[in-house]
């Protein structure tokens, strides 16, 4: 692919620091495991941080905290989630014992509808996962209203979304607690890997053991309190990403200028694209390139095969999971339940606007959107 969604160069500094793990046998919840959960919490104040090993699990890891406060296990209790996400954060919530109970989104940013989410409510939501789409913050006022009202604990999923701002704090300082990926193609990679971050000690205490198993800490080896599962990261993972954290803000600014000329070289399509907006108030996480069109004339899979067929790897905008995935047909949602949701899903895509792409190529992108659209 001429422009892939992502990559990932591996610096010498991590191949150090891969050596120092090997030379020493450490490759297990050692130094680097602490070094990268310290230097995230540096990077964006965030007060605890437990580094897992990918962004699933950040999300499994947080969904089953809310047993210690007071969600029942086997109750068949819920968890509200945007129906258009990755398909992760709905196989998160059922990996973690719990219902998920899907909101439409709002076509303008992708995100759960806040409007949308009270009328779903029950005496068995136990919480709320914001999830940032595309780097997009959420209006985490009003999810933060709802869940002061209804007493739940709110999740933002900021797996697309590091280093984005909201009213002047960074996402995940708004919610209990946060989750974040550290896959490929994201802001922050370690290839893998991943990282829930509180401002609670005592939600801290409760993934620090889930994260082994459900573990008591400092008791006897094997004396499990709580479910839990084996969640850790090892230090060759986080020796890839530590290099990344330092350089972190030369990463972003890069990504986010990339972001902002493509923005501007392609306003001229308007008409046929919705594109992500960075609006007052706000900082967006330059995880991807977005556009949905406006009519499904001007044709997704026309627009997505071109794309391809010009080297530039396409991914769809995920899609409703509970009525465009088969995966989640036991909840028994039917086609048109979600209609925002589901018009983005088929009408919208994405592909990469990382740190290693250079002038050159956001020119080609361009170019490639013109002729596309000319037709019109």
């Amino acid at each position: 692919m001429k422009i892939p969604f992502g990559n990932l160069k591996v610096s010498s500094e991590s191949r150090k620091y891969i050596e120092d793990c090997l030379r020493t046998s450490m490759v297990s919840g050692g130094s680097k495991v602490k070094q990268l959960e310290e230097t995230w919490g540096d990077l964006f104040n965030y007060k605890y941080n437990l580094a897992v090993s990918n962004g699933t699990d950040a999300d499994i890891a947080a969904c089953m905290t809310l047993y210690d406060f007071g969600a029942k296990r086997f109750a068949n209790e819920e968890i509200i989630s945007p129906a258009l996400a990755f398909a992760a954060v709905g196989n998160s919530i059922v990996a973690a014992g719990f219902k998920p109970v899907f909101v439409d989104i709002k076509r303008d940013t992708m995100n759960i509808d806040p409007e949308k989410i009270e009328e779903k409510i029950t005496p068995k939501t136990k919480a709320i996962i914001a999830t940032h789409t595309m780097g997009k913050p959420c209006d985490m006022e009003k999810i933060g209203e709802i869940s002061e009202k209804y007493n739940l604990k709110v999740i933002e999923d900021c797996c697309e979304a590091h280093g984005g701002m909201y009213k002047g704090k960074y996402v995940g300082k708004w919610g209990d607690m946060a989750t974040f990926s550290f896959y490929v193609a994201h802001i922050v990679s370690c290839g893998d890997g991943g990282m829930v971050s509180t401002d609670n000690e005592e939600i801290r205490n409760v993934l620090e053991s889930i994260k082994y198993h459900g573990r008591k800490p400092g008791s006897l080896y094997f004396d499990h309190i709580r479910p839990g599962l084996n969640f850790r990261l090892n230090d060759l993972t986080a020796s890839i990403g530590l290099p990344e954290l330092k350089n972190f803000w030369e990463i972003f600014n890069k990504r986010k200028n990339n972001f902002y000329k493509l923005t501007e070289m392609t306003k001229d399509l308007q008409p046929f694209v919705h594109f992500v907006k960075e609006e007052e108030g706000e900082v967006i996480s330059p995880h991807a390139f977005s556009l949905i069109l406006k009519d499904p004339k001007f044709n997704y899979h026309k627009l997505y095969n071109f794309l391809e067929t010009k080297d530039i790897q396409c991914k769809r905008n995920f899609g409703s999971m509970p009525t465009q995935h088969k995966a989640f047909k036991d909840l028994e949602y039917k086609l048109g339940d979600f209609p925002e949701a589901e018009y983005v899903g088929d009408n919208g895509l994405h592909f990469g606007i990382h740190q290693f792409l250079e002038e050159q190529d956001i020119n080609y992108i361009s170019d490639c959107l013109h002729e596309y659209f000319k037709k019109f």
